[in-house]
C-alpha cells in the first residue's frame, strides 16, 4: 500500500507529518511526502493566511488527479478553523483538527469529522521519521501572545512545553546530521520551570548540528546567546520575527517590543556571533499601516542588514482583533509588498557577497542536475558540483550561483 503525508505550513506540521510518516512505515506502507500516485493520503494543512486555507482545500483537486478513489484524511490548522468545508470538498475523507493527531493513524479507515478538543498537556507523538536530511524536533506547541492579526493561539490552543529528556532522547534516537528545535512559539518553551535555556543546555552532549526555528525577541539575552556557544555545533542563523519596523504599527499588532529593542537584540546576536544568518518575517498593509510607518519598515531593513526576509501581504482572519480593522486597498500592500521583495533580494545579495571566500560547512541534502545541493550553518544555500559524498562537509565559498553559492570541497 502506499500513502503520501503532504505538509503545507510551518516546520511544526512537518514535525507532526514526520512522526505520522513513522507510524505509516511501522503498518507496512511505502510512504512520499510528496503530491503522487497513493491509496491513502494525509493532508497537514495550513490557515495562516486565508490563501493557505484556500491551497490546503485545493489539494481535494490535485490528489484526484492522481487517484480518483484514493482516501483522503485532512488534519492541522485549516481544518480546526473550518471542518465544514473540507468534508464538504471530500464527503468520503476524515477530517480531524490540530489536536490528537497521534490517533489519526487507528482512524486510517474512518469517515466524517472528528475534531478534539484543546489540549492542556504536551502531546507526545511517535519519533519522527524524516524522508529529508534535516530532522525537525517539535518541542513546544500553542500560542499565548495573541497578536491581534494572528488567529493560531485559537486553532492550536495555549502554550504547552515538551519534557526535556524526550526531546534528548529523540534525537540521540534518530541520530540526524541536523536536528531543528522548533515550536509554535518556541521562545515560550518552559517546562516545570525549565525554559529555552536550560532545554539548550540540555543538548549540548548532542553530536549533531544544531539548529533553532523561529525566535522571538524577548528570549535574546547575554546568558542565552552564551549557553548557545557552548554547543558543539550550533548552526549560526536566527530567524527573529519582526513583523514591522514601525513602533505605531507593532502596538496595534500586540507585538510587545519597540523597534529599537530588536535591533539592539540583533545587535546582541553578533556580539557573540559576527557571521549569523539573521532572517525574519514582515507582514505588509497591515490595517494601520501608513505609508510613514512602511518607510519605517524599510529603514529598519536597511539598519539590521538581515541575510534574508520573508515579506507577506496582511490577511484578515476572521475572530481576531485586526479583523475588525478597516482593511487597506489590496492595491497599497501589492505595491508594498513589491517595494519589500526588492529589499529582500538586496538582503540576500549583500548576505552572499560578504560570505564568498570564507570556510563554512554544508549539509548537503540533494542532488540536482548535476549538483549537490544544501544549505550552511548560516542558512545559505550552497551548491557544489556532483560527486559521490553526502553528510556534512567543510566547502570554501566560491561565487554567487542561482539562489546561492556555488562552492567547492576542501
Amino acid at each position: 500500500m502506499k500513502a503520501v503525508v503532504f505538509t503545507l505550513g510551518c516546520k511544526v506540521n512537518e514535525c507532526e507529518s514526520n512522526s505520522l510518516i513513522r507510524g505509516l512505515v511501522e503498518r507496512g506502507y511505502d510512504v512520499s511526502d510528496k503530491l503522487e500516485y497513493a491509496d491513502l493520503y494525509i493532508v497537514n494543512t495550513c490557515a495562516v493566511t486565508k490563501e493557505a486555507e484556500k491551497k490546503s482545500r485545493q489539494t481535494v483537486s490535485r490528489i484526484k488527479k492522481f487517484n480518483e478513489n484514493a482516501k483522503i484524511i485532512f488534519t492541522g490548522c485549516a481544518t480546526q478553523c473550518s471542518p465544514k468545508k473540507f468534508i464538504e470538498k471530500c464527503p468520503d475523507g476524515l477530517v480531524t483538527g490540530t489536536f490528537n493527531k497521534g490517533a489519526i493513524l487507528d482512524m486510517l479507515d474512518k469517515s466524517g469529522v472528528v475534531i478534539e478538543k484543546d489540549q492542556t498537556e504536551f502531546e507526545e507523538l511517535a519519533p519522527v521519521k524524516s524522508l529529508r536530511t534535516r530532522t525537525f524536533v517539535k518541542v513546544q506547541d500553542g500560542c499565548n501572545n495573541f497578536c491581534s492579526y494572528c488567529i493560531i493561539p485559537y486553532l492550536r490552543g495555549r502554550n504547552r512545553s515538551r519534557n526535556p529528556e524526550n526531546v534528548i532522547n529523540e534525537i540521540k534516537g534518530i541520530n540526524p546530521l541536523e536536528a531543528v528545535i522548533t515550536g509554535i512559539n518556541l521562545s515560550a518553551y518552559d517546562f516545570d520551570g525549565q525554559g529555552l535555556k536550560g532545554l539548550i543546555k540540555g543538548l549540548k552532549d548532542v553530536d549533531c548540528r544544531i539548529r533553532l526555528g523561529s525566535l522571538e525577541v524577548n528570549v535574546i539575552d547575554d546568558e542565552f546567546l552564551s549557553t548557545l556557544k557552548e554547543l558543539k555545533n550550533f548552526a549560526r542563523h536566527f530567524h527573529l520575527s519582526l513583523q514591522s519596523g514601525s513602533d505605531n504599527v507593532l502596538k496595534k499588532m500586540n507585538r510587545r517590543y519597540t523597534a529599537k529593542e530588536f535591533l539592539d537584540k540583533v545587535n546582541l546576536i553578533r556580539k557573540y556571533f559576527p557571521d549569523a544568518g539573521i532572517t525574519t518575517d514582515i507582514i505588509v498593509g497591515f490595517p494601520t499601516e501608513t505609508e510613514q510607518d512602511f518607510i519605517d519598515t524599510l529603514n529598519l531593513v536597511d539598519e539590521v542588514k538581515f541575510s534574508d526576509i520573508h515579506p507577506f501581504i496582511f490577511s484578515p482572519r476572521e475572530g481576531t482583533v485586526a479583523y475588525k480593522m478597516p482593511d487597506l486597498e489590496y492595491s497599497v500592500k501589492k505595491r508594498r509588498l513589491d517595494v519589500l521583495m526588492e529589499k529582500k533580494k538586496e538582503c540576500r545579495e549583500r548576505f552572499i557577497k560578504e560570505n564568498v571566500g570564507t570556510t563554512q560547512e554544508m549539509l548537503i541534502e540533494e542532488s540536482i542536475n548535476g549538483y549537490l545541493e544544501g544549505y550552511s550553518g548560516s542558512y545559505i544555500r550552497l551548491y557544489m558540483k556532483d560527486q559521490n559524498i553526502n553528510g556534512i562537509k567543510r566547502v570554501k565559498l566560491i561565487s554567487p550561483f542561482k539562489d546561492g553559492v556555488l562552492c567547492e570541497i576542501i
